[in-house]
């Protein structure tokens, strides 16, 4: 068994495996998804891509991350979580570090693609594990949760405090740079990474009896985290573009992604207690809302005061939409059912950013400028709360058990 044994070891500290899980949403979605909105416009410098061609990248990641996400759905329930956790974590570096070695369009298209393919069983077989912490402590959950989804954080405020400099310093043809910093350091991040999942002992699955998720009575929930996927991404993707089409400093672009990720991590502590009170989609609701404000304060307040208000308000809000769906699951389902409905969280969630990246493109390209894309994007955000808003509690009556 060799470096897996280190599962049978004696009791680790929890939040210490926790955190190193967490970076495998840092590597996921801090790296692999986010970091692509730094490296955007220099690529679109180099390369004279149109926006709608910049845009087309990040989608190819997010249809990757469907086909990802559904072949987990499959799995979750046949391969241990640790072990897609583990190929995801591995294949999404080695993915990062190839986007880097082409200029070709369509070849990195496919790179992206297969990235995505990649990240989603990392990111949705961690939260599985993550959830199954603290079973017995409702807000120490809920905050476990919370914590695990803010490795994505880290990711940010790393390649925030690395790549801006790098292309001010060596100019935008040192890209290709840029994606083997990515992929190399999240190779670097593999051994802890899968150390922390295989160091997870969650509890055998129940094969008596088939326990299917209740859609229709998570109707509003799913549909929620739909709008928040498609209008939340073109935030991540276009922010930066657009900062350097005002011509705004290295200085505040490394800022206001430093402060995104910085508020990523500390936001589970400013939403623990409203993941851990409510069952329904209030969390969610709340925290969709508060995205929509965050995307909306860059076009109606263009300055640095708005600029980092907004980067503050989205960074402590963006990942509060998956651990609250995470935490819905956790807390309205059977156990055997956590996997599967995560699964169906984050498929709806890449269907949802396959949208966004590229319309937000050719919004941006038809009028010239990107702020009518962010605009878009608010208005979805701010419908998709008030949709959230409207998922009640499960009752157990819509929870029915089915004969294996």
């Amino acid at each position: 068994m060799g470096f897996f044994q280190l599962q049978a070891a004696g009791p680790v500290r929890p939040w210490v495996i926790l955190v190193a899980l967490a970076l495998g949403v840092c590597v996921s979605n801090g790296y692999a998804r986010f970091a692509y909105g730094l490296i955007l416009p220099e690529m679109r410098a180099d390369l004279e891509w149109s926006y709608t061609q910049a845009g087309w990248i990040n989608t190819a990641n997010a249809i990757g991350y469907v086909i990802g996400a559904w072949v987990t759905l499959v799995l979750i329930s046949r391969v241990p979580a640790a072990w897609l956790f583990a190929v995801g974590m591995v294949a999404t570096s080695v993915f990062l570090l190839l986007s880097g070695l082409t200029q070709d369009f369509w070849i990195l298209t496919f790179w992206r693609v297969l990235t995505g393919i990649a990240g989603a069983p990392a990111f949705i077989s961690g939260g599985a594990l993550a959830a199954s912490l603290f079973q017995d402590n409702p807000r120490k959950n809920a905050l476990a949760i919370a914590v695990y989804f803010g490795g994505g954080g880290l990711g940010m405020v790393l390649s925030g405090a690395v790549l801006p400099v790098m292309f001010d310093m060596q100019g935008a043809s040192t890209w290709p740079l840029a994606w083997a910093l990515l992929g190399g350091s999240s190779l670097l991040f593999c051994p802890l990474a899968i150390w922390a999942a295989f160091s997870l002992r969650v509890p055998p699955r129940n094969k008596a009896a088939k326990v299917p998720l209740p859609i229709h009575a998570m109707r509003f929930q799913l549909w929620g985290y739909v709008f928040y996927a498609t209008g939340y991404i073109v935030y991540l993707t276009f922010l930066v573009a657009w900062m350097r089409a005002l011509d705004v400093g290295t200085f505040m672009v490394s800022l206001v992604w430093i402060i995104t990720g910085l508020g990523i991590i500390v936001s589970p502590f400013v939403w623990r207690v409203v993941l851990a009170k409510y069952r329904s989609g209030v969390p969610l609701g709340l925290a969709v809302g508060a995205v929509g404000l965050g995307t909306f304060l860059p076009v109606v307040m263009p300055t640095n005061v708005g600029l980092i208000a907004s980067a503050a308000i989205f960074g402590v809000s963006i990942f509060i939409g998956p651990a609250a769906v995470t935490s819905f699951s956790r807390q309205n389902l059977p156990q055997a059912s956590w996997g599967r409905s995560v699964s169906l969280f984050t498929l709806l969630f890449a269907v949802g950013q396959t949208i966004g990246p590229v319309a937000a493109g050719m919004i941006g390209d038809v009028f010239g400028g990107i702020d009518y894309g962010l605009i878009g994007a608010g208005v979805i955000l701010l419908a998709g709360a008030g949709i959230a808003f409207l998922q009640a509690p499960l009752e157990a009556q819509d929870i029915k058990h089915e004969p294996a």
